[in-house]
Parts: C-alpha cells; sequence; structure tokens
C-alpha cells in the first residue's frame, strides 16, 4: 500500500485529471508511473497471499487472462484490438477478484481484494482518459481463448501483476493520443 504523502500525491493526481465538475474531457493519462503504482500494489497483494498460505487458500480454479504476449501478432493487432484484449483481461480480473468477496476471507485478504478491485476501476479510468475503447462482451457468448484457469489466489493475483506489466503497458506505452504533437 502507499503510505501517507505518495498516497495524497496520488489522490491528487487522480483529482487534477479527473476534474470532477468540469465538463470538459479528461486530459490523457500518459505517464507510466501511475500504473507502476498499480503494478507495486499487486505485487504487495500476491506477497501477501503467498505469507498467507492456508488462511488465504480457495479449493476452485479461477479464470483469468493470458499474459503471454506474441510481439508479432501484438503489433500487428490494431489499437481497437489491443485495447479489446486488454478491456477483457481487466474484466475478467476484475469479475474473478470480485467473486472472492463473497468468501469469508481473512481481513489482509479482504483489503488487497478491495484494493485490487479500486485499482482496476482506476486503470479503466486511465485507458478512458487515452480514449481507449471500453470492454464490450462478445456477442456470441463463446469462451474466450485468451484466457486460463489458476489454482490458488496467489497465482491468481501473479497473473494479475503479469498482465499489467505486459499488455496494459503495452496499450498504454503505445496509445497513439500520448504521441501527438511528438516527432
Amino acid at each position: 500500500m502507499f503510505h501517507g504523502s505518495g498516497l495524497f500525491a496520488l489522490l491528487l493526481m487522480v483529482l487534477e485529471w479527473t476534474r470532477p465538475g468540469l465538463s470538459s474531457p479528461l486530459r490523457p493519462i500518459c505517464d507510466l508511473r501511475v500504473l507502476d503504482h498499480f503494478i507495486k500494489e499487486a505485487w504487495d497483494a500476491e506477497a501477501a497471499m503467498r505469507a498467507c498460505k492456508d488462511a488465504c487458500s480457495i479449493a476452485t480454479n479461477f479464470t483469468a487472462p493470458l499474459t503471454r504476449v506474441d510481439f508479432d501478432v501484438w503489433e500487428a493487432m490494431n489499437i481497437e484490438e489491443q485495447a479489446q484484449e486488454v478491456q477483457s483481461g481487466l474484466h475478467v480480473l476484475n469479475e474473478t477478484i470480485s467473486s472472492l468477496q463473497a468468501s469469508n476471507q481473512t481481513d489482509v485478504l479482504q483489503s488487497h481484494i478491495d484494493a485490487s478491485i479500486s485499482n482496476i476501476a482506476s486503470i479503466r479510468q486511465v485507458l478512458r482518459s487515452l480514449s481507449i475503447p471500453e470492454y464490450v462482451p462478445p456477442a456470441s457468448g463463446g469462451e474466450d481463448k485468451e484466457m486460463q484457469n489458476v489454482s490458488s489466489i496467489s497465482e491468481l493475483f501473479q497473473v494479475h501483476i503479469n498482465f499489467l506489466r505486459g499488455k496494459v503497458r503495452l496499450l498504454l506505452a503505445n496509445a497513439p493520443v500520448c504521441h501527438q504533437g511528438v516527432s
């Protein structure tokens, strides 16, 4: 978790970017240090789950997005396809992590679950600021080939870390709005 002044500084940045009450569009959030904050919190959650072991275990499989990136395939995709893949993965992570809220967990796990859900919502806000299209579920309702099953909460949070470090970072780093006017 962020400590005192770091949390306050992040809050000020987010408030400045979102400017509540103003009708103007969000300013693009192109600074990858914002994503680094969310990655650090995901690391903290994963480390807490590893340390928690039996008290934080649930005997079930979780659905999670694939984190592997084939760079040739990724580069061949247009920004909308990349955005859809990232948004789909964030949606699955949010749904899976949210499903943990119903289980009777330790206070430590519950705080990491709540923080992760909040962080995913914040990442979606960052994506909106970059004019990245929101997630649109597939009309067919078929199983997404970009998913995997994981068997522990620790592994789920490891996927969360890798997804943020991989596909989310690639999308944010190459967002067209962040490169306008840059030659």
